[in-house]
């Protein structure tokens, strides 16, 4: 099985192995090929994305399945999407009727996925700033997760900003992806697509 993921990125990317790690316990001896798909910034929109997921899933090299992975705060002004049901949507619409492609989100950013480990946050940026409220995805499309990320590295005594790949690794490393699944429902409808493709037990 072979499972191509749009990103829109560098960071999520980092997140991969991780990820892997966790579905080797749910899918052993199952496991698929995951293919990133990085975009360098955010991943297309209309027809294109309707061409890019055509194109993986066709020729020699095909992927059996796509899934596109947006953050629903994309920079764009006005924004593009409302939320990440949103955003869902529209993708379906822009790629029509295909059972092999799976839209997907984070809300809002990508680093809400990484709030639930703010202990290590705070480690690495050597500062004790309170925690950005207890619902890692419902933190404001003002001020989303990434910006909150790079406020504590930035105040704390690292003498470093926020490198998303690199601090990403970091926070991830040593910590349990199913922390965040458990927080975070957009990240776990994610993996749960991954892990109902390939037959095994969905996470309740």
């Amino acid at each position: 099985m072979k499972i191509a993921i749009i990103v829109e990125g560098n960071t999520e990317r980092a997140f991969l192995p991780y990820l892997r790690k966790y579905l080797q316990t749910h899918l052993e001896g199952n496991m698929p090929k995951l293919d990133p798909i990085p975009c360098d910034g955010r991943i297309p929109t209309g027809d294109k994305l309707k061409r890019v997921v055509r194109n993986l899933l066709s020729g020699s090299n095909a992927a059996d399945h796509v899934i596109a992975l947006t953050d629903v705060y994309t920079g764009s002004r006005p924004p593009e999407f409302k939320n990440a049901g949103d955003a869902k949507n529209k993708m379906r619409q822009w790629v029509g009727e295909e059972p092999r492609f799976h839209p997907h989100a984070a809300q809002y950013d990508f680093e809400a996925w990484l709030l639930p480990y703010w202990q290590t946050i705070q480690e690495l940026a050597r500062f004790p700033q309170a925690a950005p409220g207890n619902n890692p995805e419902e933190v404001n499309h003002n001020n989303p997760p990434a910006h909150r990320i790079k406020a504590i590295f930035e105040a704390g005594k690292c003498r470093d900003s926020y490198v998303k790949p690199r601090d990403a690794d970091r926070i991830l490393r040593n910590n349990d992806l199913s922390v965040s699944i458990g927080q975070c429902p957009e990240l776990k409808a994610f993996v749960n697509t991954i892990i109902s493709i390939c037959g095994g037990k969905v996470i309740p």
